[in-house]
């Protein structure tokens, strides 16, 4: 099942750095082991100019788990 809702149009997906509103090309997919199971992704989407900040932010936390292309969720 999609991260995202099947209505969902990929040219609504919007960055979900604070501020930015430009369209999402990454899909971070994470987790906080304290409180999610091993299995459970939230998802945060990325811009190409803010996906290097989001990967270094949940990173440093240990949360992510994989980066794929918004077109591949």
């Amino acid at each position: 099942m999609s991260a995202f809702a099947a209505s969902e149009d990929q040219d609504e997906r919007v960055c979900s750095a604070k501020g930015c509103r430009e369209a999402a090309q990454w899909a971070l997919l994470w987790n906080n082991p304290k409180l999610h199971t091993e299995d459970r992704r939230k998802t945060w989407l990325a811009c190409d100019g803010h996906r290097e900040h989001l990967e270094t932010f949940l990173g440093k936390r240990s949360f992510l788990r994989e980066v794929v292309p918004v077109s591949e969720t």
